[in-house]
């Protein structure tokens, strides 16, 4: 089962969770991002997606070494999405619906997420601004590793310069939103040829 809304945050995000599937892969030890997910489907706090930086507009590098992947699954998967999801207009959600609907580990697609300033130390700093940081999450999945990954979908991602810095402050955010560990999390962003991983670590952020 598929529940769903639309959230106007900026533009319309249409917000979507795979309840079985999140109640099965999130029984063992994962309750809490159960709950996140739930929660925010019924009562998303849109004042914190009005104002302050956004994950997706960051323009800064950060210390991350990449593992490089070809034939990855999560390509496999949206090279089967971009083929067959025609009822669907945007390349972003054809690969979302067809890994929500077809892939035995996504759980999510543009989860809502967010962190405020005074929960992260040097917080302006890094940001240079005010107000919460924010953003939505491509796709999560609970992987036969038992880890949290958190996926970012990249047309041409070979040429991204930033997207391990969205996407590791997208596991820093659920992190802290779900009460998780970040060691429990991993991070990915891919297209159809290619995937980059990482195990998101705090000391990237220890320069700011």
């Amino acid at each position: 089962m598929i529940k769903q809304i639309s959230l106007a945050h900026g533009w319309y995000y249409h917000y979507r969770i795979h309840s079985d599937k999140t109640n099965k892969l999130c029984n063992n030890g994962f309750s809490e991002l159960n709950s996140y997910l739930n929660d925010i489907m019924d009562d998303c706090p849109d004042e914190h997606f009005i104002n302050g930086p956004r994950s997706s507009a960051l323009r800064f590098s950060l210390p991350i070494k990449l593992d490089v992947h070809e034939n990855h699954e999560v390509s496999r998967l949206c090279e089967e999405g971009l083929k067959t999801m025609d009822n669907y207009k945007t390349a972003h959600s054809k690969v979302q619906m067809f890994m929500l609907h077809f892939d035995k580990s996504s759980i999510s697609v543009e989860a809502p997420i967010w962190i405020n300033d005074s929960e992260l130390t040097n917080f302006e700093n890094i940001f240079k601004e005010k107000g919460a940081l924010s953003g939505h999450i491509d796709v999560i999945r609970v992987e036969d590793d038992g880890k949290i990954w958190i996926w970012d979908y990249k047309p041409k991602a070979e040429k991204e310069k930033y997207a391990s810095t969205q996407v590791f402050f997208y596991a820093l955010m659920t992190s802290q939103r779900t009460g998780i560990p970040l060691e429990k999390f991993m991070c990915g962003y891919f297209d159809e040829n290619i995937a980059y991983t990482f195990k998101p670590k705090l000391d990237v952020l220890e320069n700011f």
